[in-house]
């Protein structure tokens, strides 16, 4: 358990919490030593009376006097380790996740992180603190004491000895019971803690719909498993840890009686005899709170374990020598990807494709079609199982994080705004912005629409994530965002999905404004804009069924042709009133040019 807590802490944090615990146990070790000079002091209180006892009775106050000073200062080190390692683990964690590929922030991973952070942080913390003191009162005062009874009377000792293993065996079950159930626990807790967020974040489609009991359906089941959990780690280690708390006690029942016995026999002298009895009771009272911090300290395992294994996730690799893209001609060659390895239907395979600077490029194809992994790859959140991603003739595996990043700008129709004013927000992209440059984006984006309607323009505060606005509005926050970066490449995927016509208008103006100087990728479902690109590229299952201009694909009428006159036909439909429960397909939907529909 102290590896991987160590590991988890780094080198920095390594040495101090070495000290603090080695304190702990010589704290423990002494308290041990401050139990065992009780027998010469009862013995002679008992045999003589008190005068014989001072002498004995002075060393013993001595040894408490130690004993109290170096707890108190053990407590006060251990509270600030504490804090240190709260701290520490925080920012060692923050500092990994911002290197982690964003490929590896799956959606299970969100309630993960968040008990991560705070369960299996304040676990953590709580080690040095509350967890470890105790335990190794529990643990190293016994066996001192122990050790100390042959020097009065082996017998007694080795009986005493003898017992400390079975003790423990039954230490080490209760232990492994913990350890195996709390894990099982955990995985479920994780993905109740997902569904609570999910909820949450769903409310406005909840309550739009009048859905919020069917929508809490699956946080009501995930919950009810936690509860499960919890309730099976309760049946499985409390008859353990009871029958640890009984080996501790028929342990002193079993010391007593060796003590009795060796009295009348065995030559023993009945005040040294009742010295060692409140020796063995004194010893006993720590060891019977074993199992309880020991269930602690490997509930507090199995939560390093999950940091652990966060801070070995390894980052992409990072090229030794990066080399900087020779222009912003993007290339997919011959790319194979699969989000699962054991996937047998990969979400890309073997997909060519090539956008040339100064054009606008449409991905087009229906839902799982491999249009968001094309922009997931481009911008590194992966690497390729099979074939070259390329930037200006160089591999993204070889340009590096920062320059490609740099070099690549995103627009995903997923939108995060941080708690800040609008300005603030567009920052991010472009710290050193000035004014000027703010109204030039929002201009090209439709922002300073939304501007004019905010009530103090850009120091509006957005909310965190952005709830202060609407989704077109965050949607266009992004976009400006985007375009103050200035990238060589910019992808926008469904960017204008939150926009109404006007503004989607706009938005591809903007696209086709930007594709003049640019490498604009464009991941888009709507007919016009996919008709001002200067090519298609229409995927389906992964693979790339036809490239070309979008006059000569709807003139070669393939798949892209089928899926434009679909969509050309679903403008049309419109929802109307009917007094039949289920109303046939021609009352609800038909073209906008019917008037009955109308």
């Amino acid at each position: 358990m102290i590896r991987a807590f160590l590991r988890a802490l780094g080198p920095e944090q390594a040495g101090p919490v070495k000290r603090s615990l080695a304190l702990t146990t010589l704290v423990s070790a002494l308290q041990g030593l401050v139990f065992a000079l009780l027998v010469p002091v009862l013995t002679e209180l008992l045999r003589q009376g008190p005068r014989a006892a001072l002498g004995w009775a002075g060393a013993l106050a001595l040894a408490a006097l130690v004993y109290a000073l170096l707890r108190t200062l053990s407590l006060f080190v251990n509270f600030r380790v504490g804090g240190a390692i709260s701290r520490g683990l925080h920012h060692r964690i923050g500092e990994h996740l911002v290197r982690l590929p964003l490929g590896w922030f799956t959606g299970n991973r969100v309630g993960e992180l968040n008990r991560v952070v705070t369960e299996g942080v304040s676990r953590s913390t709580n080690v040095p603190v509350h967890i470890y003191p105790p335990l190794a009162d529990a643990v190293v005062t016994p066996v001192v004491a122990v050790l100390a009874l042959f020097l009065w009377d082996w017998r007694i000792a080795l009986a005493a000895a003898a017992c400390l293993p079975v003790v423990w065996m039954v230490f080490a079950l209760s232990n492994d019971a913990v350890g195996r159930n709390d894990a099982a626990r955990d995985m479920v807790s994780d993905e109740a803690a997902s569904r609570v967020l999910e909820y949450a974040r769903s409310q406005p489609v909840l309550r739009a719909f009048g859905r919020t009991e069917q929508g809490g359906q699956s946080l009501d089941r995930a919950l009810n498993a936690e509860h499960g959990a919890a309730r099976r780690l309760l049946l499985r280690i409390v008859p353990v840890m009871s029958v640890y708390s009984f080996a501790v006690r028929l342990m002193f029942a079993l010391l007593m009686v060796c003590a009795v016995v060796l009295v009348p026999d065995g030559g023993l002298d009945p005040a040294l005899a009742v010295a060692l009895l409140v020796l063995v009771a004194r010893f006993t009272h720590p060891l019977a709170t074993a199992a309880d911090q020991g269930a602690a300290l490997r509930m507090a395992t199995n939560q390093l374990d999950r940091i652990n294994a966060v801070l070995d996730a390894r980052p992409l690799p990072e090229p030794e020598s990066p080399v900087p893209p020779r222009g912003a001609v993007v290339e997919f060659d011959d790319v194979t990807f699969a989000y699962d390895r054991k996937d047998d239907t990969p979400a890309l395979d073997a997909v060519t494709l090539r956008a040339e600077p100064g054009t606008l490029t449409a991905l087009v194809g229906p839902s799982g079609s491999g249009k968001t992994t094309v922009a997931r790859l481009l911008a590194r959140f992966h690497d390729a199982d099979r074939g070259r991603v390329r930037i200006g003739g160089v591999d993204v595996r070889d340009i590096g994080g920062d320059e490609l990043s740099r070099h690549v700008a995103l627009v995903f129709q997923d939108v995060y705004l941080f708690d800040a004013t609008v300005a603030e927000n567009l920052r991010l992209a472009a710290p050193d912005a000035t004014d000027e440059h703010l109204d030039r984006v929002a201009a090209l984006s439709g922002l300073d629409t939304v501007l004019s309607d905010l009530p103090q323009g850009w120091d509006t505060r957005v909310g965190e994530g952005g709830t202060a606005l609407s989704g077109g509005q965050k949607q266009r926050v992004s976009i400006a965002r985007a375009l103050l970066k200035d990238a060589p490449v910019i992808v926008l995927d469904e960017a204008s999905s939150a926009l109404d016509a006007e503004n989607e208008a706009l938005v591809t103006r903007t696209a086709v404004e930007l594709a003049r100087e640019r490498t604009v990728l464009v991941i888009a479902h709507r007919p016009a804009t996919v008709a001002a690109a200067d090519q298609v590229v229409f995927l389906e299952g992964g693979r790339v069924v036809e490239s070309g201009a979008p006059e000569e694909l709807l003139e070669r009428g393939g798949r892209h042709a089928d899926f434009v006159r679909t969509r050309e036909r679903a403008r049309g439909w419109r929802l109307t009133t009917s007094d039949v429960t289920t109303p046939p397909a021609s009352t609800t939907k038909g073209h906008e040019n019917d008037p009955a529909r109308t």
